[in-house]
């Protein structure tokens, strides 16, 4: 019998030269953990049939969220038709939509008991409208079987989709979150299918047609950006009026990827925070270990205080 063919995960970076794997620095490494609790998430996930982003990007964080019953679902499938040089997530000619996965998500949801839900997905370039009406239709699906969730939504940019935006917007997710992942001058080798104006007229776009959503972007270091280019996407997303803001550290997945740059420091991090904060973001997140869904429910409640604090303080 003849042995199954293994499909190449990254055929986009097959022929690109190796890049050495930096040693993490102390401050980067994670314990394993594995409790009932996570053994009880990932048997959800299969049963229910969902991809996790969690497992596909392979997050650092997997440990912590799983054990508390947090999991980050990635829908429209596990193949992304992008080949960004940081990411894990497999690229190539993904499957047709499953129409039925709205549904699962919300039982899955449901199941559980998630008080706030982090839903994200693949880019697909492939279709006429980006994946939008899949994404608004598990916003609604989750809606309607758990009304006390909050929901939140990582989007692709939907380039060259028109006004699908709108179709993701009118759901009325509790929070529209889109990456910026860089900054402008390394797109071309970081992120090569996107625009950053794109994207940052995405997250415009989003506040501009609901200003109750409250909008979120992160961003990567590590990749060769300066810490004044950083500060300057820092008031690009003011000027957008983005809410949120997650910083955290690139790390390499495989020879294959981007190379790391250099490990920011605890203290770096902390600069950018404060940096952050003075800018006026409602909410930032900037550690070696943050993820754009890392600690969401929690940063989800910390927003919701924050904006009715500066409410009532306009008053």
């Amino acid at each position: 019998m003849n042995a199954p063919v293994l499909r190449q995960r990254h055929p986009e970076k097959a022929h690109r030269p190796d890049n050495a794997i930096s040693r993490k620095p102390k401050w980067i490494r994670r314990k394993k953990i594995e409790s009932q609790e996570y053994y009880e998430t990932r048997r959800l996930m299969r049963e229910h049939d969902l991809t996790t982003v969690c497992e596909e990007a392979a997050c650092p964080n997997i440990g912590e969220c799983w054990s508390k019953q947090h999991a980050t679902m990635m829908i429209m499938g596990e193949t992304c038709t992008r080949g960004c040089s940081f990411c894990n997530v497999a690229t190539g000619k993904p499957d047709a939509l499953d129409a039925f996965e709205p549904g699962r998500v919300a039982k899955a949801v449901q199941k559980l008991n998630l008080r706030h839900v982090v839903i994200t997905s693949v880019d697909r370039d492939d279709l006429d409208d980006g994946g939008a009406d899949h994404i608004a239709q598990t916003i609604r699906a989750v809606r309607h079987n758990c009304p006390e969730t909050s929901i939140e939504v990582l989007t692709p940019d939907f380039l060259g989709k028109g006004d699908a935006g709108d179709i993701v917007f009118e759901a009325a997710p509790d929070v529209f979150n889109h990456n910026l992942e860089t900054v402008p001058r390394l797109y071309p080798t970081v992120r090569p299918g996107a625009r950053y104006y794109q994207s940052l007229r995405l997250l415009d776009d989003a506040k501009r047609a609901n200003p109750s959503i409250f909008t979120k972007s992160g961003l990567m270091v590590g990749l060769g950006e300066t810490p004044e280019e950083v500060r300057q996407v820092m008031d690009d997303l003011r000027a957008a009026n983005v809410d949120f803001l997650t910083v955290g550290q690139y790390l390499q997945p495989t020879a294959k990827h981007h190379r790391v740059d250099r490990f920011w420091t605890p203290e770096d991090f902390e600069k950018l925070e404060q940096a952050a904060r003075a800018k006026g973001f409602l909410g930032v997140s900037a550690t070696p270990l943050t993820r754009s869904s890392f600690h969401a429910d929690e940063d989800f409640a910390a927003l919701k205080q924050a904006r009715e604090a500066k409410l009532a303080a306009d008053k």
